[in-house]
């Protein structure tokens, strides 16, 4: 059917997939930020589209909601693995995915129903090096670097998982508000560090093998959880000695299992749900191709 839409959400951060090939308008900037927004569209935190790969069993091309792309999203490979298996586009419950950010292997886990309530994603390895996020600093490592935004002076971890990642620390026992994220993130997204921007964990290690984050997305502000974020997060942990693998990083919207081994791969583990199938109708369509 032609212009068909799945919804689904990772702990709260929900995407739409689609397959371009189905669809009857064009994917640009001004047609995304149109379906992603919560009032006068349908509403998300993003665009998954099918892509053709010739690397791997399936191609991913990620939106953000103000129209930029993304090169990976954890959160969104586990909404897109479960598409592809609701819409019997594949079958396997093991297969690969190419994104801009690398390629991924992916493991479904089915209940009792025969539905992905959760999924596996091998992301990659995460690396410290300036020239990955890209970063305008002259060093060799983003370790602990000093940063200013919004009139304080931080310091800061960069990691790149595939897509860039600013992890601001606190000390155990110490936390940090909504009020903190909304006045740092888009000061740090958009700092002159970042030249391409960057995502923002503002973060804070609970206990030998667990961190709590607040996220604020590249292209898409405060988000209740982020599968990318979690496991740079997660990678800037261990490489600085706050915690040991495995590490549950926690957030507003939920828990994901984030393994670290010594080079520094990572293996994402959480849940996903389906919330919604259907069509775009016939005046929003012309609307958008208006």
């Amino acid at each position: 059917m032609k212009n068909e839409f799945f919804k689904g959400h990772g702990l709260g951060n929900d995407y739409i997939a689609v397959d371009p090939k189905n669809l009857d308008f064009k994917l640009t900037p001004r047609i995304i930020r149109a379906v992603c927004d919560r009032n006068w569209g349908v509403g998300s935190d993003g665009i998954l589209a099918l892509a053709p790969s010739k690397k791997a069993d399936f191609g991913l091309r990620i939106y953000n909601p103000d129209g930029s792309e993304a090169e990976k999203s954890g959160n969104g490979l586990r909404i897109f693995g479960r598409y592809l298996y609701a819409t019997r586009r594949t079958r396997k419950k093991i297969f690969s995915v190419e994104t801009k950010g690398g390629l991924v292997q992916m493991e479904l886990h089915l209940d009792r129903h025969g539905d992905p309530e959760a999924a596996t994603v091998e992301m990659g390895q995460a690396t410290f090096r300036p020239q990955a996020l890209p970063c305008t600093l002259p060093v060799d490592e983003l370790i602990q670097q000093p940063i200013e935004a919004a009139g304080q002076q931080l310091r800061f971890t960069g990691v790149s998982v595939g897509n860039p990642h600013c992890v601001v620390w606190k000390e155990q026992g110490q936390s940090w508000s909504r009020e903190e994220l909304l006045a740092l993130g888009p000061k740090l997204e958009n700092h002159p560090l970042f030249p391409r921007r960057t995502n923002v964990q503002l973060a804070v290690p609970v206990g030998s093998k667990a961190i709590y984050i607040l996220i604020w997305e590249r292209g898409a502000g405060e988000t209740l959880a982020s599968g990318s974020s979690s496991c740079a997060a997660a990678s800037a942990a261990v490489r600085l000695g706050l915690v040991k693998s495995p590490v549950t990083v926690k957030a507003p919207g939920g828990n994901l299992h984030i393994a670290v081994d010594s080079q520094f791969n990572l293996t994402m583990k959480g849940p996903v749900a389906e919330v919604a199938r259907g069509t775009f109708s016939p005046p929003f369509v012309r609307s958008l191709r208006g």
